[in-house]
């Protein structure tokens, strides 16, 4: 039986799995998990975001979070502070004790990123950047409007 081409859902699929298998094996020595990295890279450029906002950026539910918080917040990671005028909010903030490791964390992407992208070119890395923001945002765009009959039957 021939091998067929990968379908573009299941190729991108295994690119992103191996991008973060490989992330994960550069990150062992760091002692966290993929959650909490994540959580890490989320929250850093959303300091002082809500734990029910951040749950919705990371598309996990609210208890999960909460759970991953706990850890992080004994590990000394991240804080949560109450919110000015509703105290059933906390807001979520780094310690400064997690700079050090995001910006590990970040050079180990760089480092993945770099093994990913080996021997292709500049522009075409520009080019696959651009299509895959296209992509997202076509795809982001139709999530928003209903599917009709007719497309599932023509498809």
């Amino acid at each position: 039986m021939p091998l067929t081409q990968p379908t573009l859902g299941f190729l991108l699929h295994d690119v992103a799995r191996l991008l973060r298998k490989r992330f994960e094996q550069h990150a062992r020595g760091l002692g966290l998990t993929r959650a909490q990295w994540q959580v890490l890279a989320f929250l850093a450029p959303n300091e002082g975001i809500q734990q029910g906002a951040l749950a919705d950026l990371l598309e996990i539910e609210p208890i999960t979070l909460v759970r991953i918080l706990d850890r992080m917040a004994n590990r000394g990671l991240i804080e949560r502070r109450q919110h000015p005028t509703d105290r059933r909010i906390w807001l979520l903030y780094l310690t400064p004790e997690a700079h050090p490791l995001l910006a590990r964390m970040r050079a180990l992407g760089d480092v993945t990123r770099g093994e990913a992208l080996d021997g292709i070119p500049d522009p075409e890395r520009e080019k696959l950047l651009h299509t895959l923001l296209q992509m997202k945002t076509n795809l982001s765009d139709a999530c928003t409007r209903p599917v009709r009959e007719h497309e599932l039957q023509n498809g």
